[in-house]
């Protein structure tokens, strides 16, 4: 059987954010969503990645293994991973051969029931251990605008997850002035509770880190002068014990990536 090759943007050795423990993480190339907040798009193009088998990722990250100890092992990022549902399926089923925790982090844009992808997903859902789940915006018309997308796929997706019981830690990045509204935290809240698989929800501040990559590609930035969310609209998001997306779950993570710690200067 000839091998399948993924197309890679980028590659990271010791990622602590994207899963448990230290994790080898795999960024593909490709996305379809145009997030207006969003600080890789140098992945959107399909065309811009670096060919590989998933022997050959597999070699490479194998050599870190050493420094996963017992939670650590590969995520496949992106740009959007199931836009290569074929490559990332034989790179997990070849990861779990090796006895390779894997996880996939994705927003769920490509879903769909109707074949052939729907029998692909649950043919890759068998390999992954762990997803972590980006929804944008709980509203329709506000995900349409944040993202050039609708996301009645992508909550079917989150509902088809919970049937199967795989674990899902939700992500979601607060944008001031697009989704940072009580209303729409309580209503995005809301939908998480009536999931069962949920273990962790992480609330993302959102930055403008990546800026300078749209200006690098000549894509005008779309949230021009809307500055990152103040600290007591991150807190009330998910510290506060009143808070919306307070959950009754074993954890409600804070990201401790320091790309993230950089917004302290805004805070200070």
């Amino acid at each position: 059987m000839e091998n399948i090759t993924g197309y890679v943007h980028s590659l990271e050795s010791f990622g602590s954010v994207d899963g448990p423990g230290v994790r080898y993480v795999i960024f593909l190339s490709g996305c379809a969503m145009r997030c207006q907040f969003c600080h890789n798009p140098d992945t959107w193009d399909m065309a811009g990645g670096q060919p590989y088998t998933a022997d050959q990722l597999l070699e490479k990250a194998c050599r870190y293994r050493t420094y996963w100890k017992q939670k650590g092992g590969i995520t496949v990022s992106g740009g959007e991973p199931l836009l290569q549902i074929d490559f990332v399926t034989e790179l997990f089923r070849k990861a779990k051969e090796r006895g390779i925790h894997t996880t996939l982090d994705t927003s769920g844009n490509p879903f769909t029931e109707k074949e052939p992808f729907y029998s692909k997903w649950k043919a890759l859902m068998q390999y992954t251990d762990l997803i972590l789940l980006d929804i944008k915006h709980i509203d329709p018309e506000g995900h349409l605008e944040l993202t050039g997308q609708p996301n009645d796929n992508i909550l079917a997706m989150a509902r088809e997850l919970s049937d199967m019981g795989k674990p899902v830690w939700i992500r979601h990045v607060l944008v001031p002035e697009r989704n940072d509204k009580d209303e729409y935290l309580h209503r995005l809240a809301d939908f998480i509770h009536t999931l069962n698989n949920v273990e962790r929800v992480e609330v993302l501040p959102y930055h403008t880190l990546g800026v300078f990559k749209w200006e690098k590609l000549g894509i005008p930035y779309p949230l021009e002068g809307i500055r990152p969310p103040e600290k007591e609209r991150v807190e009330n998001s998910r510290e506060d014990s009143s808070s919306p997306l307070t959950f009754p779950l074993n954890s409600l993570k804070i990201t401790t990536d320091p790309f993230y710690n950089l917004l302290e200067r805004y805070w200070s």
